[in-house]
């Protein structure tokens, strides 16, 4: 599991990230998410709003983005809820950031699927970028965290890298993926296995053949 801890509430922090406040577009968002809910239960929202903030500090860094305790703050005041129990939601679930990151996060699952898969070879391809698991790269493209499962296992081993999940992976085709990402291109995001579209058995399926094309009713055939 990845190693998880708040960053310093540091002088430097405060002076960077004291004033901020959503922007007008994610602001719309954020009263678009409270909505949502009846009225006495606006807190419930708080996911969706991390998130939000989460990606302006993204935008506004140029990385996937992350949670300052200033930040962390806003969200708790705009919500009007304590900041402890933002700051719980922050730190349980880890799609978010509670430290710096790159440009790219890659998140590669080491899972038993995945490890039975080469995810280690995988690890090893990054490690060879000048990765290390829990940092970010001198030149600030590549963070890297390995974490549990992330419900690929049919088509691991897999990484996530930001929102993107790229699945099927080889070290060859980690490396494109990677030299792709960082000419600013969008490489194909999903199973990287030509010839495959989801998580359907490679060379087609071996049962139930009949529901390529049809809804087919097997009901009198058990």
């Amino acid at each position: 599991m990845a190693d998880r801890h708040l960053e310093p509430d540091t002088p430097e922090i405060r002076a960077r990230w004291g004033d901020w406040t959503f922007n007008e577009k994610w602001d719309a968002k954020a009263k678009e998410a409270i909505a949502r809910y009846p009225e006495g239960r606006q807190k419930s929202a708080v996911m969706a709003l991390l998130d939000f903030a989460q990606r302006q500090v993204g935008e506004e860094t140029n990385t996937q983005g992350w949670l300052p305790i200033p930040v962390m703050e806003y969200v708790a005041a705009y919500l009007d809820m304590p900041v402890i129990r933002v700051v719980e939601v922050a730190t349980f679930y880890t799609m978010y950031n509670l430290v710096p990151v790159g440009r790219f996060h890659v998140q590669v699952c080491g899972t038993t699927p995945c490890m039975l898969r080469g995810s280690d070879d995988i690890l090893d391809a990054c490690y060879k970028r000048g990765m290390k698991k829990g940092h970010t790269t001198e030149d600030g493209l590549w963070t890297l965290t390995e974490v549990e499962c992330m419900g690929n296992c049919a088509t691991a081993p897999m990484v996530q890298i930001n929102d993107g999940n790229y699945e099927d992976l080889t070290v060859e085709r980690l490396d494109a993926v990677l030299d792709a990402l960082a000419k600013g291109e969008m490489p194909k995001e999903g199973t990287q296995e030509p010839g495959r579209h989801t998580s359907e058995p490679s060379g087609g399926p071996t049962t139930l053949k009949e529901m390529v094309s049809e809804n087919h009713d097997y009901r009198g055939e058990w």
